[in-house]
């Protein structure tokens, strides 16, 4: 999570002040993980809301203080907030508006007086490495990357299945869109907030301007230009490559992609099929197969062809 300032410009362009209210610190069980955050703003109703700290009793509390309060404060989650997760949170709830919006930077750090050491090491750091911090609170000082790392995902073809991924995808703040097809038409009328569409008639010579720590879904409307995206994948670097398919077309393109010139190692690093074949073959059952699966790629190490679960039949 980051301290994403276009959201946060966006609301105060819309509303006016807008309060910011972002897990601080968090102590054995919580709903959210330090740096989740939401936006509250008043409206004639009461107020307005964008995000979620882990919803129930404490977002509902918070949202109703937010414009009321400000700085750091501590919520036990247990029987006075109806809660039972046993553990606690410190929230940071601060007001902003056009006119005070932090200056974009790598790292936004704020808190009373000087900054500590600790703050000080961390906020160069990260501006001499170019390194994330993550989010934390350093004694009273909130530390936040404000540009978040976003992994890359290419979404190659804007059928039934690809339209489900990006809907699926779209939302999560620390993914990339990038959505590739054929021609305009293919896409839909309306596209997510920060997808990147690209129509091209030849859309496998985009490969190349991918980053090489993309994550690829190939899922177009023909096999022929799913073995060209392949071939052009392998010819290019990539973080992860997922084909949808079968059995039976993982194994003639395996054959196709040797007589292309790929080694068995290269060609078993695009994993074919994709999905979970528990979930079923409607498009958005493969959609919430995929997304699962490309959220679980940090942490695992077996990116290749053979994913027992999988169970896209394009």
């Amino acid at each position: 999570m980051s301290f994403d300032r276009d959201v946060l410009a966006r609301a105060c362009a819309a509303h006016g002040r807008v309060a910011r209210v972002v897990v601080a610190a968090t102590q054995g069980s919580t709903p959210r993980e330090t740096g989740a955050a939401m936006l509250v703003w008043a409206t004639p109703e009461g107020f307005g809301q964008d995000g979620t700290i882990g919803g129930g009793a404490l977002e509902l509390e918070a949202a109703q203080h937010a414009l009321s309060r400000t700085g750091l404060s501590r919520h036990p989650l247990g029987p006075a907030l109806g809660q039972c997760c046993g553990g606690a949170v410190t929230l940071l709830t601060e007001h902003f508006t056009a006119d005070t919006l932090p200056h974009p930077a790598a790292v936004y750090a704020r808190g009373p007086g000087e900054a500590p050491l600790p703050v000080r090491r961390l906020t160069d750091r990260a501006r001499a490495q170019g390194e994330a911090p993550a989010p934390q609170l350093l004694g009273d000082w909130m530390v936040e990357p404000m540009t978040p790392p976003r992994r890359p995902l290419w979404i190659w073809g804007a059928g039934h299945v690809g339209r489900a991924l990006v809907a699926t995808l779209s939302p999560l703040p620390d993914v990339a869109i990038t959505w590739i097809d054929t021609a305009p038409d293919r896409f839909p009328e309306a596209i997510p907030a920060g997808v990147t569409t690209l129509p091209d008639p030849d859309p496998q010579r985009l490969m190349r301007h991918a980053p090489p720590d993309a994550h690829h879904l190939i899922l177009t409307y023909s096999h022929a230009l799913d073995l060209a995206l392949c071939h052009a994948a392998l010819s290019h670097r990539f973080a992860f490559c997922g084909l949808i398919g079968s059995d039976t077309k993982r194994a003639r393109f395996t054959r196709r992609l040797r007589d292309l010139g790929h080694t068995d190692a290269q060609i078993g690093r695009i994993c074919c099929p994709i999905g979970h074949k528990a979930l079923g073959k409607h498009p958005q059952a493969i959609a919430i197969g995929v997304a699962a699966q490309i959220l679980r790629l940090d942490s695992e190490k077996d990116q290749q062809w053979t994913i027992p679960s999988s169970a896209s039949t394009a």
